[in-house]
């Protein structure tokens, strides 16, 4: 097995962008599977393409070799995510591509599930396959951040998302807060919803909003109905709220919706890896809860969405914790920013 570095020839690199771009087709539909894409190149050109669309069905190996045909035969392929070596649902796809008779595999990155764990590459090497690993391996890994922490610590990705005015309030001291931000920020929010496994809130934003915390977007690329329904985590400490038809909160309504009462978050995202494969978390809830997820160093990124307003000091503010001395404060790297209509997002990683 060969090593890529940041000097790795520009055609795997082209070919390799080409593959992620695959990979991307089934961003809101693969969970709990991570996305994945392949292409196949012959003498320079495409010749075969494909993405893992949805767990049980095939990877996209598969697919990229039933493309390909026989143009397969001496080929080289491209893929975003190591290919799999044990028997699941499908076939392992590091033997199709031995049997397909590819010449060459170049891989993104290594999977860290431990069913896999570099015995792909073994696999593709003890059959005489040329193996190239570390080809636009942030970039590919960018597609998969829940999955790959879930395998390598058994923690989920979490992400906070924060809505508030330009004075860091997130409603009116009454509760008010719809809205602050535009419909072009909310409907970034969807995307978010439909890359997570599930969304955490609060008991006090389910009886402030009721909110439906759902996927219902029709400018995601796919159906929302083809989007699996996030699972959605209620913290309600103070037992507040309970499961009925009859409830006056939607989210009670759901007979899914999971209630989580003691203090222990690590414990519940290591709950919600283990018993129900959700390694992508959104937190959507108020200051309280917000405050607990940062202060016990649980976010892996923060998004915020600012509107151009002010809605004055005596409404609710987006956190509710008090460092007594600058030596106290958060501080978090700005990634990236990005306006949406009106509004300003911000995706920061804490530092």
């Amino acid at each position: 097995m060969s090593t890529s570095n940041h000097a790795q020839d520009a055609q795997d690199r082209y070919f390799m962008m080409l593959a992620i771009e695959q990979a991307k087709q089934g961003l809101y539909t693969t969970r709990p599977n991570p996305a994945v894409g392949c292409v196949i190149v012959q003498a320079g050109v495409v010749v075969g393409q494909g993405f893992h669309p949805k767990a049980g069905q095939p990877h996209a190996e598969v697919f990229a070799l039933k493309d390909a045909s026989a143009h397969a035969v001496g080929a080289t392929a491209y893929v975003t995510l190591e290919p799999c070596s044990h028997t699941g649902r499908t076939p392992p796809c590091a033997l199709g591509l031995i049997k397909a008779g590819v010449q060459r595999v170049v891989i993104a990155g290594l999977d860290p599930n431990p069913q896999v764990a570099g015995r792909g590459v073994k696999l593709l090497e003890q059959a005489g396959i040329d193996v190239t690993v570390g080809v636009l391996t942030e970039q590919a890994e960018g597609l998969n951040r829940g999955f790959l922490k879930a395998m390598r610590t058994q923690m989920p990705y979490v992400r906070l998302k924060i809505a508030t005015s330009l004075d860091g309030r997130t409603a009116m001291a009454t509760g008010e807060s719809k809205w602050i931000t535009s419909t072009a920020a909310r409907e970034d929010v969807q995307k978010l919803r439909a890359l997570s496994g599930a969304i955490v809130t609060g008991s006090e934003t389910v009886i402030t909003d009721d909110p439906q915390l759902n996927v219902r977007s029709s400018q995601l690329g796919v159906p929302a109905g083809q989007v699996p329904a996030p699972m959605v985590v209620v913290l309600d400490r103070r037992q507040r709220l309970e499961h009925s038809l009859q409830s006056d909160y939607q989210l009670c309504r759901r007979l899914d919706t999971l209630y989580w009462r003691n203090d222990d978050l690590t414990a519940l995202l290591k709950d919600l890896v283990s018993e129900y494969q959700c390694y992508d978390i959104l937190v959507e809830a108020g200051a309280s809860v917000a405050s607990s997820f940062l202060s016990q160093q649980l976010v892996d990124e923060l998004i915020v969405y600012q509107a151009p307003c002010l809605l004055g000091e005596k409404a609710r503010p987006m956190v509710a914790f008090n460092p007594l001395s600058l030596s106290e404060q958060l501080r978090f790297k700005i990634s990236c920013h990005e306006q949406l209509g009106p509004d300003l997002k911000l995706t920061l990683y804490p530092l």
